[in-house]
């Protein structure tokens, strides 16, 4: 099973009916895509690969002296080395990160980043809006429903972040994650990944469930994935994926996420009928997104079907 590469131009020519199908499967049946051909210049996608390789060269030796994964796993190996038993790091992650907003300060070092960075979250966030369009088309919503939900009835702007993270070749990839699995809890999530290493995994929805598929690197695609609150507002048609990032010996994986999620008092609530035949008219609860995310911070890592059932009793 391969994640679907989905031609985005397409959905303005003749092709548009096929390419909205393509788009329902990778809702519905894996959670993730990935898209080319968005729009997005090449030129622009090369310049930010690049300013975000010269700054982890500017951050890589804080990574490896004062990280406390690192540290954590130089203990394990001494451990290792006396003959005890260690056992996988289970609460920390490999990775080297930092999250872009429009009202945070930004780093002031390579020159170009700053510049660079604005220009690609720009185009990010009109491709995020463009997708949340067709999702509303495919789901037989008025247009600008879910966009209207996000904003809080348009009294405020979407919460829109991004997080640029690298993840460094790992000495012992098997004592511990890159990115522990997860699903994400927001909106809607655009990845640029690396296009040369890979480590992206997922449990598709219309596989087993016990198979983790990798999301192979494409040259210049933006990788789709839903988050928590689409899987509410759709009452379960797009259910957000179980993914990981695995730790890997070779190459330092970049991968920059961009989160286009509602605003902390956003009420969320199902918007489509359910689906499953079972006459119940919302398998979710309603509740506010800021509720959601104090129960989010500490089961992160954890079953999402508990957070539902915690925000359903209050």
């Amino acid at each position: 099973m391969a994640i679907p590469v989905i031609d985005f131009s397409k959905l303005d020519g003749d092709e548009r009916a096929a390419t909205l199908a393509e788009i329902t499967a990778g809702f519905q049946e894996y959670g993730f895509f990935q898209l080319v051909n968005t729009g997005i210049p090449d030129e622009l996608l090369e310049r930010v690969k690049k300013v975000c390789g010269d700054i982890y060269e500017l951050r890589e030796d804080g990574f490896e002296e004062s990280n406390p994964t690192v540290k954590a796993l130089a203990r394990l190996v001494d451990q290792e080395r006396e003959e005890l038993v260690v056992r996988k790091i289970e609460d920390m992650d490999w990775e080297d990160s930092f999250t872009l907003q429009d009202d945070l300060p930004w780093p002031s070092n390579p020159p170009a980043f700053k510049e660079t960075m604005m220009e690609y979250r720009r185009e990010l966030k009109k491709l995020a809006e463009k997708l949340l369009g067709v999702m509303e088309e495919l789901l037989g919503l008025e247009e600008g429903r879910i966009r209207k939900v996000f904003t809080n009835d348009g009294d405020l702007e979407a919460f829109y972040g991004t997080k640029v993270s690298h993840y460094p070749p790992c000495p012992r990839p098997e004592l511990v994650d890159g990115l522990r699995a997860h699903t994400d809890a927001g909106g809607l999530i655009l990845l640029f990944q690396d296009d040369r290493v890979g480590g992206l995994q997922v449990l598709p929805h219309g596989g087993d469930g016990r198979r983790w598929v990798d999301v192979q690197p494409v040259e210049n695609a933006i990788v789709v994935n839903t988050g928590d609150q689409i899987e509410v507002i759709t009452n379960g048609r797009y259910k957000s994926a179980w993914h990981r990032i695995l730790a890997t010996r070779d190459g330092n994986r970049r991968s920059i996420a961009s989160f286009y999620n509602p605003v902390r008092m956003a009420t969320i609530a199902p918007a489509i009928p359910d689906t499953s035949g079972n006459g119940a008219a919302a398998a979710y609860p309603s509740f506010k997104f800021g509720d959601y995310m104090e129960v989010y911070v500490k089961q992160k890592f954890q079953a999402k079907e508990p957070r539902f059932a915690a925000l359903a009793t209050k």
